[in-house]
C-alpha cells in the first residue's frame, strides 16, 4: 500500500511528473498504460474539470488490477473538501497549485505526501510549517532555476519540483537538475492537447521515454 514515503521515493526516483486531466475517462486510462509501459510509475492526474472525481475513482478502480505499483496522485487541490474527497477516492498524494495548511493537515492525518505549490520564500515557508516534504515551484517558467539557485540555501535539505512551463527539452531540464531540484513536473508539454484529442498514444510513448532519458542524463 503506498505511503507518504513511498509516493515521495518514487516521484525522486522517476524524477519526472507527467500530470493531465482529460474529460473522457476511457482516454485518460489509456493514457496512463501508454505512460506506464513508457516506464512511468508515478503521475498526477489533475482536478481541472466536473468529470475529474468520477474519473478518477474510475481510472483507481482500473489501475488497481493490473498496475498495483503505480502511484496515482491528485492535483490542483485547492481546498479542504476537494482533499478529503480525492482522499476517500484513493488518492495516493495530493499536489496544489497553492498553500493551504488545513489541506496539508487533512492530507497529515491521512500519512499521504502533500506537494503544495509556492511561488515565494515566505510560501516555502509556510508550506515547511505545514509538513510539506516536497514543494511544488509554481508556475516554473515565470521563477525559473536562477530563483531556485537564489533561495535553495535558505532551505537546507527541502526538496523541489518545478510545475509549469518546463520544456521537453535538454538544456531546460539539466539547467533545473543543477540548480538543485529532484524531479520535473510535465504537462502539455509532454501530453498536448494534440495528443488528447488525436489520441497520438504512440507519439506520447516515444515523448515520454525521451523525457526520461533527458531527466536521466541530467542528473
Amino acid at each position: 500500500m503506498p505511503t507518504k514515503q513511498t509516493a515521495l521515493q518514487a516521484i525522486v526516483n522517476q524524477g519526472l511528473l507527467p500530470l493531465f486531466f482529460y474529460e473522457d475517462a476511457e482516454v485518460s486510462l489509456e493514457i496512463i498504460k501508454t505512460l506506464y509501459t513508457a516506464g512511468i510509475r508515478t503521475l498526477e492526474y489533475t482536478n481541472r474539470g466536473p468529470a475529474a472525481l468520477d474519473n478518477f475513482t474510475y481510472l483507481k478502480s482500473e489501475l488497481n488490477k493490473e498496475h498495483q505499483d503505480l502511484h496515482l496522485g491528485i492535483g490542483t487541490i485547492k481546498t479542504a473538501e476537494e482533499a478529503n474527497a480525492f482522499i476517500k477516492a484513493g488518492a495516493d498524494y495530493i499536489v496544489a497549485p497553492i498553500v493551504d495548511p488545513k489541506v496539508g493537515n487533512i492530507a497529515y492525518e491521512a500519512s499521504l505526501l502533500w506537494i503544495p505549490g509556492c511561488f515565494t520564500p515566505t510560501e516555502i515557508h509556510v508550506a515547511q510549517q505545514a509538513q510539506a516534504a516536497l514543494i511544488k515551484l509554481f508556475p516554473a517558467n515565470i521563477l525559473g532555476p536562477v530563483f531556485l539557485s537564489s533561495i535553495k540555501e535558505l532551505f537546507p535539505g527541502q526538496l523541489f519540483i518545478p510545475t509549469g512551463g518546463v520544456e521537453l527539452d535538454k538544456d531546460n531540464i539539466s539547467t533545473w537538475f543543477k540548480a538543485g531540484v529532484c524531479a520535473v513536473g510535465m504537462g502539455s508539454k509532454l501530453i498536448s492537447k494534440d495528443v488528447l484529442a488525436q489520441r497520438q498514444y504512440e507519439k506520447l510513448h516515444a515523448q515520454t521515454q525521451q523525457a526520461l532519458e533527458l531527466v536521466k542524463t541530467s542528473r
